[in-house]
């Protein structure tokens, strides 16, 4: 389960007593009591399903600006429905489990996972901006396994240690919910390792906190020594607005290419009118559909699960609605396979 710990855990160093950056404070200000989060949008908890036991289990937290996107009084919003702490989270589901995509297994040293050929994916911190109901690393020991751990020295020794690894992810949780100058504690470390080719960031603050996509992040990304992807994940089109599209810009202007990861959620996006709108507004900010997952089968997330036979139907009538380049990659993760499993 994620921890209570938060961006400030590292602070940028202030000059002369100044503010933390903005992003911070509205990090600082988000929702985190459901009630207040039905109260905002003039819901019923009572009438929602809404669960203590699931919400003590996995904490809400989600920025204002997110919020101010769902359509008030609106009780199947996609977006809240990304969110909000259900009953149904709390009900055993055959298949279910708690290392949904066998992370354990893949440990390569202190917050260092290796899956795949010439890739190490960084378990950069525990915390997120906005806590997603279906995450798969929902149950993930974040105490005991991040890479940022001892300023980083292990995992960095693990991956020069590889010769093999020319690609490095930085996950999480969230990486980018860590201050600039820990990214740059990490990113001058990883400098000494002569095989390194490319960076990955896999994050979702730029959509739900765009804020945090300030001049301090994207001086540091321009100032990277390798070619940067940063894959975004956003499931809705509705996700996206003027501040999205700003941030957005601002990445594609450090040298960063853009790409989006969606997970196909019942309720949420399992459309192909919603599908598409996502496909169509995402490119419109700059971002090129990638993949569309299936659902990673973690504890508490099944009443999102679509069937696979729905979900190629779905993309199926995608591919034959929209030019080639606007159609993600329908994949599925499965423990132990080299790569990403198409359907």
């Amino acid at each position: 389960m994620i921890p209570a710990a938060h961006p400030l855990s590292h602070p940028a160093p202030s000059q002369g007593g100044a503010a933390p950056p903005r992003w911070q404070a509205l990090w600082r200000e988000a929702v985190r009591d459901p009630r207040e989060l039905l109260g905002l949008l003039g819901l019923d908890p009572d009438a929602l399903g809404m669960s203590d036991a699931a919400a003590a289990q996995f904490p809400l937290r989600v920025p204002r600006g997110f919020v101010a996107r769902m359509r008030h009084g609106d009780p199947a919003d996609p977006l809240l429905r990304q969110v909000l702490p259900l009953d149904a989270e709390m009900r055993p589901m055959p298949g279910f489990s708690l290392d949904a995509v066998g992370d354990g297994a893949a440990k390569a040293g202190h917050g260092v996972i290796r899956k795949y050929r010439g890739r190490a994916l960084l378990i950069a911190t525990g915390s997120c901006a906005i806590n997603c109901r279906y995450c798969f690393r929902r149950h993930f020991p974040y105490a005991e396994e991040t890479a940022a751990t001892a300023g980083w020295r292990e995992a960095v020794a693990a991956i020069a240690a590889d010769p093999d690894i020319d690609e490095v992810i930085l996950s999480g949780g969230d990486p980018w919910s860590l201050a600039t100058p820990k990214l740059a504690e990490l990113t001058d470390a990883l400098k000494a390792v002569p095989q390194l080719k490319r960076l990955r960031v896999h994050t979702r603050l730029p959509v739900v906190l765009p804020e945090r996509v300030d001049a301090a992040l994207t001086q540091w990304l321009a100032a990277l020594p390798w070619p940067v992807a940063v894959v975004l994940h956003a499931n809705h089109a509705r996700e996206f607005d003027a501040a999205v599209d700003a941030a957005m810009r601002r990445l594609r202007e450090a040298g960063a290419s853009l790409l989006n990861q969606a997970v196909l959620l019942r309720g949420v996006n399992d459309s192909v009118e919603a599908l598409a709108a996502l496909s169509e507004r995402s490119y419109a900010a700059g971002v090129l559909p990638y993949y569309l997952h299936q659902l990673d089968r973690v504890q508490g997330a099944a009443h999102f699960e679509v069937a696979d036979e729905r979900a190629l139907a779905l993309h199926r009538a995608l591919a034959a609605r929209l030019s080639g380049y606007l159609v993600p990659k329908l994949v599925r993760e499965v423990a132990g396979d080299p790569g990403k499993r198409p359907l």
